[in-house]
């Protein structure tokens, strides 16, 4: 007799219904448990259309060029972001965004990739094994007290003033986030499910693939958000260390030269980039976790 399969488990321990739920109105009528997700719906705000979010920003960048066409900024202290739009419609037209854009892109997106891989991979050693979590934690944990900023004179004398500094120093900037909140939401999976999988003979590997994982996704969203941010952040920071190269390069040059529309553009990119990077997470968390019922959805 074969043993029983995982999901067939779940639906006779009752957390898969054998038959299609009732709704939500028919359940609230009818003073069932779980009517209360209908209730809910008056008391929780409705989802906010695609690009609402951008309204704050349009709204401030809309009062920027108001001041600035009033005379009340200054261009050499700041400069309108109709002027800076135009500036970088020149340069990119020239050629000479481009190549510094993806610069700081390689930069960037380089230390995130290599920030996920090993923060996964540590949270899972630590979050899963007692000796993983005794050799792997307490380092995480001082290297969160340890700003970025403190490690760059040893970066610079271990690997140079080159690209693999940047990387390196974004790599354990986003480290960081990834294994706290994977870790966390390793620990805190309901135990129920790791003695079904007990139960259910399944091998590490299996567990790891059906269980853990899964488990851990909503924690690990968590700090992918945080470790978008903190990717970006840390470029601004060492983009502005000798390099020849990057949009922290020309907001440096542009600096020397008093040129505020350059150094704009330069701030415009950096918000462009994270928030596109913030959204395109949002995106992969929704489709991800769809099965989840919360307040923002």
């Amino acid at each position: 007799m074969s043993p029983p399969s995982l999901s067939s488990s779940l639906t006779q321990a009752g957390a898969y219904p054998e038959t299609a739920p009732k709704s939500a109105a028919e359940s609230e009528a009818a003073g069932e448990p779980g009517s209360h997700h209908a209730g809910a719906r008056r008391y929780a705000p409705r989802r906010l259309p695609a690009g609402m979010r951008l309204l704050g920003p349009l709204i401030a960048l809309l009062a920027w060029e108001g001041a600035a066409r009033l005379g009340w900024l200054s261009p050499s202290t700041l400069s309108a972001p109709s002027q800076a739009l135009a500036t970088a419609a020149r340069m990119f037209a020239d050629g000479e965004l481009l190549p510094h854009l993806l610069a700081s892109a390689t930069r960037a997106y380089g230390g995130l990739l290599l920030g996920i891989v090993a923060g996964v991979a540590l949270a899972l050693a630590a979050g899963l094994t007692r000796t993983g979590e005794a050799l792997i934690d307490g380092l995480v944990q001082i290297k969160r007290a340890i700003p970025t900023l403190a490690l760059i004179p040893l970066a610079i004398i271990w690997l140079g003033i080159g690209e693999a500094m940047k990387v390196f120093l974004i790599f354990t900037s986003v480290l960081v986030p990834i294994y706290i909140n994977t870790h966390a939401a390793l620990k805190g999976m309901d135990i129920g499910h790791i003695e079904l999988a007990q139960t259910l003979g399944l091998t590490r590997g299996e567990f790891i693939r059906k269980v853990a994982l899964p488990g851990a996704l909503p924690g690990f969203f968590t700090g992918l958000r945080l470790a978008v941010a903190l990717c970006w952040t840390a470029l601004v920071v060492l983009e502005l260390i000798n390099t020849q190269t990057g949009i922290g390069y020309l907001m440096n040059r542009a600096r020397d030269w008093g040129q505020t529309d350059i150094i704009v553009v330069g701030i415009m990119i950096y918000a462009a980039l994270g928030l596109a990077s913030d959204a395109v997470v949002r995106l992969l968390e929704s489709r991800a976790l769809s099965y989840r019922r919360t307040l923002g959805s």
